[in-house]
């Protein structure tokens, strides 16, 4: 009686545990190739991505789009957001931007994904090809200003592990007006020269994290634009390039504010700068307040620590009025190496918000061997703890 009792127990409960799954259980998988995409790297695959995508959404079921090895030529796609918030990109390839750098540099991004909601993009290459825009610009001729490689917009919920981008035409990867955004063990890596290739940009966007990240390019590795909240970038690896970048800001006189951001355990080497905040000097309702830079080291950087509310870059159309943006509660902690030049702490803070709730606590940096430099205008705060070069808040 107790063996069948027991044998019942095991199939109701088998039973209520297959009831109880949800009808999308069962996941499905569209494999690219099946649809029309050939792995040649010259043949335009774009619609056969464009299709599979179609097919993904229309799935009653959690669904994979699947890329196997090979290169894939791609025009610039846009994937619309659907009713199925459980699609993952698996991809085991190259894609391949075309080659001619204006058969897209007037697209905002290469490849967009728009109101989106649970979306994983999982592993692979994006060669952007952006190496004839460079070119182009530096020549002074008239160019188009080049798609950024990969653009999120307006989507939550999103996990990019694995992702691999090179030679962006402009930006890599853009994080604008998204929430719930989790970048893992993405490399990006482009020339030391190419301009305007900021490895990942966020703006009016809550709650991303970057982590277990590589980036050489030749602009910010991080820029972080207006409306950027809850922030998290973590165990990041950043050089050549011109470091971890809050702003510019000041662009609009109507402008979000930049808030609640953790920059830790990041290495710079032979980068521009380490950590700024950055502004045009004029006025803006914008502000920066709660960020917190964290266990940093400086390997020969140029500017390891500044606020540069002055900014223009090349000195060309500075606005020359006074930054309107105020900076706020932002802490210095654990930072140490070395600096490429003697100045290694520079607040240049607007002469009517000055800069308030600056601490530095254990920051420890050399220029050849020798204390560097720190220069303040405008800036209020404190100094704790072990502080090289002397502290003049």
């Amino acid at each position: 009686m107790a063996q069948y009792v027991n044998s019942s127990s095991l199939l109701l409960a088998a039973l209520l545990l297959l009831v109880q799954q949800p009808y999308w259980a069962t996941a499905v998988t569209y494999n690219v190739v099946n649809l029309g995409a050939k792995g040649d790297g010259r043949t335009d695959s774009t619609k056969a991505f464009v299709d599979a995508w179609a097919a993904a959404c229309g799935s009653a079921s959690p669904a994979t789009i699947y890329v196997p090895p090979g290169r894939y030529l791609l025009r610039n796609a846009v994937f619309r957001g659907c009713n199925n918030h459980a699609i993952t990109f698996r991809i085991d390839a190259t894609l391949v931007a075309p080659s001619d750098y204006r058969d897209i540099g007037d697209a905002a991004n290469w490849l967009a994904f728009q109101d989106v909601t649970g979306v994983s993009i999982i592993g692979g290459i994006l060669e952007g090809q952006g190496t004839g825009l460079w070119a182009c610009k530096r020549s002074g001729k008239n160019c188009p200003s080049g798609a950024s490689t990969l653009g999120l917009t307006k989507s939550n919920n999103i996990l990019v592990r694995g992702l691999t981008s090179l030679n962006s035409q402009m930006f890599h990867i853009v994080i604008n007006g998204c929430d719930n955004v989790k970048l893992q063990g993405v490399r990006v890596s482009a020339s030391r020269q190419s301009p305007n290739t900021d490895g990942i940009h966020v703006q009016l966007s809550s709650g991303v994290t970057i982590m277990d990240t590589q980036i050489k390019t030749g602009d910010d590795c991080v820029s972080v634009g207006p409306g950027a909240s809850n922030l998290w970038i973590e165990n990041v690896a950043c050089g050549p390039g011109h470091g971890i970048s809050i702003g510019s800001l000041a662009k609009d006189l109507e402008e979000k504010g930049v808030q609640n951001v953790t920059v830790k355990m990041v290495t710079f080497i032979g980068t521009q700068n380490g950590v700024r905040i950055k502004s045009w000097a004029r006025p803006s309702n914008g502000f920066v307040k709660n960020v917190v830079f964290q266990h940093i080291s400086m390997v020969n950087v140029q500017n390891p620590i500044a606020i540069d509310q002055n900014y223009c870059p090349r000195n060309e159309n500075c606005p020359g009025q006074i930054s309107g943006v105020k900076v706020s509660d932002v802490r210095y902690e654990d930072i140490h190496g070395t600096s490429a030049s003697e100045v290694a702490v520079k607040f240049d803070c607007s002469s009517t918000n000055p800069c308030s709730g600056i601490k530095m606590q254990d920051v420890k940096l050399s220029y050849r061997n020798k204390a560097p430099q720190s220069l303040c205008a405008n800036a209020d705060g404190m100094a704790s703890g072990f502080v090289i070069p002397a502290s003049c808040l």
